[in-house]
């Protein structure tokens, strides 16, 4: 399994969110980025959606927490031999679930590329 420090980790999560397009990122709304180990439920899991999508949300929303989306840390190295692989996961992760956050569902997203 590749290693990389958790702040080189958390540093291409950065790098993967400010390559969403500019107008996606002013899109989205009360959701937090987080970056964990692992998924306590199901180990495997690469990156967790959690909330409401945008598509989704109606006058009952206000003042709710935000949603988060969290991207784990170890299998996402563990499906990677290099860097650069580790690099492409993690961004592929990331669209993934903000793409989830804009109400786009898998089937969709495996079209787009981000799955």
């Amino acid at each position: 399994m590749l290693r990389v420090s958790p702040a080189q980790f958390e540093e291409w999560v950065s790098d993967a969110l400010d390559d969403v397009p500019t107008e996606l990122a002013q899109a989205m709304s009360n959701v937090v980025i987080l970056v964990r180990d692992r998924n306590p439920d199901n180990p495997n899991l690469l990156g967790l959606y959690e909330g409401v999508a945008l598509t989704r949300r109606d006058t009952h929303y206000a003042g709710a927490l935000p949603d988060a989306i969290t991207i784990y840390r170890e299998p996402l190295m563990a499906i990677s031999s290099t860097r650069e692989q580790l690099r492409r996961e993690i961004r592929v992760t990331v669209l993934h679930e903000i793409g989830h956050h804009f109400g786009i569902d898998d089937a969709r997203l495996h079209q787009l590329g981000w799955a």
